[in-house]
């Protein structure tokens, strides 16, 4: 029994609904976790989804800005937001779905970008996105007694050297910087949680999901982060098949600035 799970900060639903629908099409994924939405929930486009056969859909929206949706072909129950910072954005939805006699809590996060300058007092944007991560480190893979978990979303960080075009270069940059960097680190190692993107390709390799609209030809300057990710509890591992990121979309007409992450595992 095989499922599927991918993650895609789509940069506006509606505004893209025309690649989101071109991709399950082609690819039908069981699960699509989308991040900044930019809707409220009784706009997002639910019809499209379930015309496609994703019937059980779980929406935290907000107007303009944010906000995370899950759509999926499984049924979803025990649904839960959880409000990072106080600051009532949309950033944060879960829910359980079972696949092959497990049950599953599957984490859709969509973690703040943090402006452009890394000086939390200088800057609040920053300085609530460390806020957000610390708070992210009581989250435990085995929070639910029987209950395996898989996180994914647009966490905005990229943790690994080869997880962005040129590390010295990105060390002073919001996303790559060593305060985001191991803070992030630490809600892996605290909550033991599996990276499962780097579980599959080497950390010696380079991985990027995100290409960013200002480069003139994202294709041929290839200065790419890793931002969107996949995490797994530890079971889950040894189920894992492969992990798949559709370049091609960044080229798609209108695209998001990030592109589809796929896992695949097998029972």
């Amino acid at each position: 029994m095989a499922l599927s799970i991918t993650t895609w900060n789509i940069n506006s639903v509606r505004l893209r609904l025309p690649i989101v629908v071109q991709f399950l099409e082609q690819f039908r994924p069981d699960i699509l976790c989308l991040q900044e939405i930019k809707c409220q929930n009784e706009e997002f486009p639910a019809d499209a989804f379930r015309e496609l056969g994703y019937d059980n859909i779980i929406v935290h929206g907000q107007k303009g800005y944010h906000g995370v949706a899950t759509v999926s072909k499984l049924p979803l129950s025990e649904d839960h937001r959880q409000d990072y910072c106080g600051m009532g954005d949309a950033r944060h939805i879960s829910a359980i779905f079972e696949w092959a006699g497990r049950r599953i809590r599957l984490h859709n996060f969509y973690v703040p970008a943090g402006g452009d300058e890394p000086d939390p007092a200088a800057n609040p944007k920053f300085a609530h996105k460390l806020s957000f991560v610390d708070e992210m480190k009581a989250l435990r893979a085995d929070a639910e007694p029987g209950v395996s978990a898989i996180l994914v979303g647009d966490l905005n960080i990229a943790p690994f050297e080869n997880d962005v075009w040129s590390h010295k270069q990105m060390l002073k940059i919001v996303s790559h910087t060593p305060v985001e960097t191991e803070g992030l680190l630490e809600v892996v190692s605290r909550g033991g949680w599996l990276d499962l993107m780097r579980e599959t390709v080497d950390p010696s390799q380079k991985l990027y999901t995100w290409w960013s609209y200002r480069a003139k030809d994202w294709a041929a300057a290839d200065r790419g982060r890793r931002l969107d990710h996949i995490w797994s509890s530890p079971d889950l591992g040894p189920h894992l098949d492969r992990i798949e990121v559709l370049k091609e979309a960044r080229g798609w007409d209108r695209p998001s600035d990030h592109v589809p992450v796929t896992a695949r595992f097998s029972a």
